[in-house]
């Protein structure tokens, strides 16, 4: 059995923030405001994968009042979504991403994004980037949307309490 979900993460950019993006540091780039590291792109990942098992949503994995997830780095959610899938007896076929917005430049570093993605999820990630000419908040250079789809199949028989 195959399924797909559908991750959105928006966030604004934090000039007094560091860049976390995609599991990686970004010097010199403004950060994204959040609860967490502000990884729009591991967040929009988590989400995709849940949904996709339907198992909720980041929010219902980590929690949404910053007191569990102040500072926290984002791979951690990605780790904790996998493990989840795991025990519902799903696995990641792959994840494709879609950034949105004029900065970081991904192409300089989208191999190394998208081997620390890949190694994390144990499935294929691949990212890709746009601007959108000028519109809305991402072309303001307000903040930064980011678009997921996960593939995932059924690796073992479901457990008797989780969704087929």
């Amino acid at each position: 059995m195959i399924r797909v979900g559908t991750g959105v993460d928006v966030h604004a950019y934090d000039a007094a923030a560091p860049l976390r993006l995609a599991g990686l540091d970004w010097p010199g780039e403004p950060g994204l405001a959040g609860h967490s590291d502000g990884d729009a792109v591991c967040h929009a990942i988590v989400d995709a994968l849940l949904s996709a098992a339907g198992l909720g949503d980041i929010g219902g994995l980590v929690g949404v009042d910053g007191t569990t997830t102040a500072n926290a780095d984002s791979t951690g959610f990605l780790e904790l979504a996998r493990a989840r899938l795991a025990e519902a007896g799903w696995a990641p076929v792959n994840v494709s991403v879609q950034l949105v917005g004029p900065s970081p430049k991904l192409a300089p570093r989208r191999a190394e994004a998208q081997s620390t993605l890949s190694a994390l999820l144990g499935a294929p990630v691949s990212l890709g980037a746009t601007t959108t000419d000028h519109l809305g908040f991402t072309g303001r250079g307000e903040g930064l949307a980011v678009i997921a789809t996960a593939l995932i199949e059924r690796s073992s028989a479901p457990p008797t309490d989780q969704p087929a």
